[in-house]
C-alpha cells in the first residue's frame, strides 16, 4: 500500500480492495489492474480490510477481490463486513494455481470467480458486472419513475409517435377506444396509457379478459351476483363495472366473448346500468370501456361470431398496434425501458451491445412486444449484471445477422467532383431507405477498433496509438461494445 500522505485520485474505472497474502499474484493482479486503468488497495487480512472500507467513500470501492489463501474465520468476518456497508461492494473470488476459488466449500455469496492468468475479456466482464451491481444498490440522486412510465408506449418510430399522438387527442374525452393489433404488441400499455392521461387517472383501471374466463361466469364477473343467486354464490360479491366506478374499464380480448354476453354488454352500453345476477335492481354506472382484441371483428361478424352492433358500439375510436416487426426503430429504447423495469423491480440488471441490439432488429418477432420481454428477462437471468453481445444471444435471434452483408458499415459510393479542378473522390451515398445514422457510426467505430486490436494483436495500448486516442479511452469503448479478445489472449 502507498505511504503517500496525499489522497490518491481514484481513476474513474474505479477502485478494487485485493485480500490476499500471496506476494507474487498481488504483483500480477496490480498489474493487470493498473493495466485498465483501476486503482487497487491491498490488504493482507480482514482488520486491513475493515480500515480501508471505512477511509473509502461509497462511490470509490466497487469490488473486493478475495484470495484463495484466506482464512475461514476471516471469510466469515468478511461478509459480515461487507453486509454492513450499504451500498456492499462485490466480491470477486480468486482462483488458486489449481482453479480452486477462495472459499470454495463455503457458502459466499461471490459474484464472480478470476481465474489466473486472467484474459481481458473475462476480467472486463467481472469487473463491468461488479459495477453494475453497486450501482443498482446506490439511491438515485432523483425520484425513481414512477411504474406508471412503464406502461408508456415506448419508442421513436412513425408509426408509435402516431399512436401517442392519437392517445393524447382522446385521453380525455369520453369515447369508447377500441384497440386491435396481434397478441403481445401493447394494447393493454395503450389502455393503461389512455386511463393515466384522462381526468379519470384518480379512479380505478380494472381490467379483465374476455377470453381466460368461462362464458357462464363472465357474467357474474362483469356484473356481480347476489347471495344464493347460483350454486357456489355463498356471498353477494361486486363486478368489474361497480369495481371501475368513476374510472376506466378495459375488456381485452372482447373478440372471444360469447354471443349471449355480447347481447348483455350491448344493452349496458346502451343503457349506462346493469342488473346484479340474482337481481332485479339497476345500478347506475358512470364507467368508460375501452377495449382490445387481436381478432379481424370484421370477419368476425360476417362468420356470424360478433354481432354487428357492438362493433359499431365499440369502434368509436379505433386505435391499430403495428407488430414490432413493423416499427424496429423502437427495439433500442424498448429494450432500455424492459432492463430499466426490471432493476426498478429489483430483478437484476444487464446491458447489451449495439451489435446486440442490431441482431434484434433482424428477427422477425411473431410474439411482438411481449417476446422481447421475455428475451430480456432470460439475458438478465443468464448474464446477470453483465454484457450480452451477438454470440450470446440464442441462436434464433442471430439467424438474421447472417443475411447481413460481410460489413454492415459500408454505403453505397458515387463519383463527385473533388476540391482541386479536374479531380474527382469517390463519397458514400446515402441508401435509399435511410438508415439509422447513430448505429451506423456504432457499426464503424467497432470495425475500426477491431482492425486496430488485430493490428496490434490485441495489445491494448498499442490499438489506442494507431486511433490516436488515450488507451483509458479505448478501454472504455472495449466496455461500452462488448469487445473481447481471443480467448487464448492474457491480459498482459
Amino acid at each position: 500500500m502507498s505511504n503517500d500522505s496525499n489522497p490518491k485520485k481514484i481513476p474513474e474505472s474505479g477502485c478494487v480492495l485485493l485480500v490476499d497474502n500471496d506476494k507474487d499474484r498481488i504483483e500480477y493482479i496490480e498489474n493487470i489492474l493498473q493495466f485498465i486503468d483501476y486503482s487497487i488497495e491491498i490488504c493482507t487480512d480482514i482488520d486491513q480490510l475493515e480500515a480501508q472500507l471505512t477511509a473509502l467513500s461509497d462511490t470509490e470501492c466497487t469490488s473486493i477481490a478475495v484470495g484463495p489463501g484466506l482464512a475461514a474465520d476471516q471469510i466469515d468476518r468478511l461478509v459480515g463486513l461487507t453486509d454492513n456497508v450499504t451500498p456492499s461492494p462485490a466480491l470477486i473470488a480468486i482462483a488458486d494455481a489449481s482453479g480452486n476459488p477462495a472459499a470454495s466449500n463455503r457458502a459466499v455469496p461471490f459474484l464472480a470467480t478470476m481465474e489466473l492468468p486472467a484474459r481481458y475479456e473475462v476480467l472486463a466482464d467481472i469487473l463491468h458486472k461488479a459495477q453494475i451491481f453497486k450501482e443498482q444498490q446506490q439511491t438515485p440522486k432523483v425520484s425513481k419513475r414512477p411504474l406508471e412510465l412503464f406502461r408508456s408506449l415506448s419508442g421513436n418510430s412513425r408509426a408509435t409517435r402516431q399512436i401517442n399522438k392519437m392517445i393524447e387527442q382522446v385521453a380525455d374525452t369520453e369515447a369508447t377506444v377500441l384497440i386491435l393489433g396481434e397478441s403481445g404488441t401493447g394494447k393493454e400499455v395503450v389502455a393503461r396509457k389512455l386511463h393515466y392521461s384522462s381526468g379519470r387517472r384518480g379512479k380505478p383501471f380494472v381490467p379483465v379478459n374476455c377470453g381466460a374466463i368461462p362464458g357462464e361466469l363472465l357474467e357474474s364477473e362483469l356484473f356481480g351476483h347476489e347471495k344464493g343467486s347460483f350454486t357456489g354464490a355463498i356471498n353477494s360479491r361486486q363486478g368489474r363495472f361497480e369495481m371501475a366506478e368513476g374510472g376506466t374499464l378495459f375488456l381485452d380480448e372482447i373478440g372471444d366473448m360469447s354471443m349471449p354476453m355480447q347481447v348483455k354488454l350491448l344493452r349496458v352500453l346502451q343503457e349506462r346500468s346493469f342488473e346484479r345476477v340474482g337481481s332485479n335492481k339497476p345500478i347506475q354506472c358512470n364507467v368508460r370501456i375501452i377495449a382490445a382484441t387481436h381478432r379481424d371483428l370484421e370477419r368476425s361478424i360476417e362468420e356470424n361470431s360478433f354481432r354487428e352492433d357492438l362493433y359499431y358500439r365499440l369502434n368509436v375510436f379505433p386505435i391499430e398496434m403495428p407488430p414490432l416487426r413493423d416499427r424496429i426503430e423502437d427495439i433500442p429504447v424498448l429494450t432500455n425501458d424492459l432492463i430499466s423495469r426490471i432493476e426498478t423491480e429489483k430483478r437484476g440488471s444487464v446491458r447489451l451491445t449495439p451489435g446486440a441490439v442490431m441482431a434484434l432488429t433482424q428477427y422477425r418477432w411473431p410474439g411482438n412486444v411481449r417476446e422481447l420481454a421475455n428475451l430480456i428477462e432470460r439475458l438478465a437471468i443468464l448474464y446477470p449484471y453483465g454484457v450480452v453481445d451477438v454470440k450470446d444471444l440464442p441462436e434464433k435471434f442471430r439467424i438474421g445477422m447472417r443475411s447481413l452483408p460481410p460489413q454492415a458499415t459500408d454505403l453505397p459510393v458515387v463519383q463527385a467532383s473533388g476540391d482541386e479542378p479536374e479531380t474527382v473522390v469517390t463519397v458514400p451515398r446515402l441508401p435509399s431507405g435511410g438508415l439509422d445514422l447513430k448505429v451506423h457510426l456504432n457499426n464503424l467505430e467497432m470495425t475500426l477498433i477491431r482492425q486496430a486490436l488485430d493490428e496490434s494483436e490485441g495489445v491494448v495500448a498499442h490499438a489506442a496509438k494507431r486511433l490516436k486516442m488515450r488507451r483509458t479511452t479505448l478501454v472504455e469503448k472495449l466496455r461500452k461494445y462488448g469487445l473481447q479478445r481471443s480467448n487464448e489472449a492474457s491480459i498482459i
